[in-house]
């Protein structure tokens, strides 16, 4: 990447640059390859944070099959991380987990399931055999204590797991209807929308070398780090992130060798070495200190994030476009990779670290309003869907993270925070699911790789040429909604 004017000489959030468009031979955003440069494995730049508000099963399943990673936090107990792997390995690589029901489950039950699923639909099952469906619509000025039976549509599409995309969608789109079950032998395996058949045609899931989908999880600095991690690695995840807000430091450096022994001593099945992530940083000396102790890929980002109140507090931090730019062309100097974390609003802002030599892009708050983030779908007083999140160095984080200890050893801790506690995280009506919000993503970056001449990511950090822009630039490229 280059600068239209020569390297400014002061540091840059991604609201400062804007990408010069270039002779291009480029013809169609399909012919773009997104395909990570991290070394990860993934087939989008994408990784979703490992925040507890934001990144469980169903985040992680969903990424996956779009061809991104989840990483599970590290405030999660290892248990429940081993089992939300292995379910997240045992869902079908294709194909939505349904949401099934027995025939006597009540309707108020049933709707309360709805959400959990961003095709907004439950199976009714009896004997491992699909009887019909339960839709909102379906259960709208039902009583809520009446069984699903009495309401269910059993007008249904069955499909076996190789019938095409294309005809599935023909076959929904003739019959008027939203979403396909999918059957094999005698065990409905998944369902499949409309937009399910069309994304299944335009992404590459993000498998492991057994074919099943990937997902990354956490460990601290603090307590039996290399037992977790080794606990983590024989569960399998496939990402394995070393996370601290300060990463900078000697106990990082310490957990971190720990941590990349206890993984060269071990390799799955297929005698694959499990990725080290580690960080967060936002100098050169922080990425050549880390990748000596022993990471794959340096974690960037010190104070950007949408629940971070880091720099406010501590004048501590550094413009995040700046920092991934500085931090990337460290990592490259011995042929490692930079995951460029927090600060992300808009496909641009992705598209923007990318061309600074990100190889993934870290997405935490963006992705919390979305039918998927582990918290439950509220309702304001105006009818708004949200979710709740909240930092990961706030008071309310903090007493996740200290429950076992003493009361006065939490109450202690719980006078410090750095981050926001609640906040509300409303759903966009048009895009509630995170694969929406893939798909405007997955749109701006390509659209922008097109723009600089650039088949993959790689190419598109070569050729990119950025120059520096006034807040009323930024604001001249923003689109109205209304008239002026």
């Amino acid at each position: 990447m280059k600068f239209l004017h020569g390297t400014p000489d002061h540091d840059l959030t991604y609201s400062d640059v804007f990408m010069v468009p270039r002779r291009s031979g480029v013809s169609s955003r399909l012919d773009v390859d997104l395909r990570s440069t991290d070394g990860v494995g993934t087939t989008l730049p994408i990784v979703v944070a490992n925040m507890t508000a934001i990144s469980g099963r169903r985040m992680a399943e969903t990424v996956a099959r779009r061809g991104a990673v989840a990483i599970i936090p590290q405030d999660i107990p290892t248990d429940v991380v081993a089992t939300t792997v292995t379910r997240v390995k045992d869902s079908h690589p294709v194909f939505d987990t349904p949401v099934s029901v027995t025939p006597s489950t009540t309707v108020g039950e049933a709707v309360s399931l709805l959400s959990k699923r961003a095709h907004g639909l439950v199976v009714v099952i009896e004997d491992g055999r699909p009887l019909g469906t339960v839709s909102e619509a379906d259960a709208t000025g039902v009583d809520r204590f009446a069984q699903v039976h009495e309401v269910m549509s059993d007008d249904l599409v069955v499909v076996s797991p190789d019938t095409p995309p294309q005809q599935v969608f023909d076959t929904l789109s003739a019959r008027h209807l939203e979403v396909a079950l999918v059957q094999e032998g005698d065990r409905i395996v998944g369902v499949m929308t409309r937009k399910h058949a069309l994304r299944s045609t335009l992404y590459t899931p993000a498998l492991d070398p057994a074919g099943r989908l990937m997902i990354g999880a956490a460990v601290g600095i603090n307590g039996d780090v290399v037992g977790r991690a080794e606990r983590l690695l024989a569960a399998g995840v496939d990402v394995l992130v070393v996370d601290t807000a300060h990463g900078h430091q000697e106990k990082m450096i310490t957990a971190l060798k720990a941590v990349r022994e206890a993984r060269d001593g071990h390799a799955d099945a297929v005698g694959r070495r499990v990725p080290v992530v580690a960080g967060n940083v936002v100098s050169a000396d922080g990425v050549r200190d880390l990748t000596a102790a022993g990471a794959d890929v340096i974690k960037v980002g010190v104070g950007p994030g949408a629940m971070c109140t880091t720099r406010m507090m501590t004048g501590v931090g550094r413009p995040q476009f700046s920092a991934v730019l500085e931090c990337a062309a460290a990592a490259r100097e011995t042929g490692h990779a930079v995951w460029a974390d927090g600060g992300v609003r808009y496909p641009r802002d992705v598209a923007l670290a990318l061309a600074a030599g990100a190889g993934s892009v870290m997405i935490g708050s963006w992705f919390a309003g979305t039918l998927e983030s582990t918290g439950n779908l509220l309702t304001d007083a105006q009818g708004r869907h949200y979710k709740e999140s909240y930092g990961m160095a706030s008071a309310r984080a903090v007493r996740l993270r200290t429950k076992d200890a003493s009361g006065f050893d939490r109450a202690r801790a719980g006078l410090f925070e750095e981050g926001i506690s609640t906040s509300r995280m409303y759903l966009d009506p048009e895009r509630p699911s995170v694969e929406d919000l893939l798909d405007q993503i997955v749109a701006g970056v390509r659209s922008s790789c097109t723009y600089a001449g650039a088949t993959s990511l790689e190419e598109f950090h070569q050729l990119a040429t950025v120059g520096v822009q006034s807040s009323s630039g930024y604001d001249e490229g923003r689109p109205l909604h209304a008239s002026w």
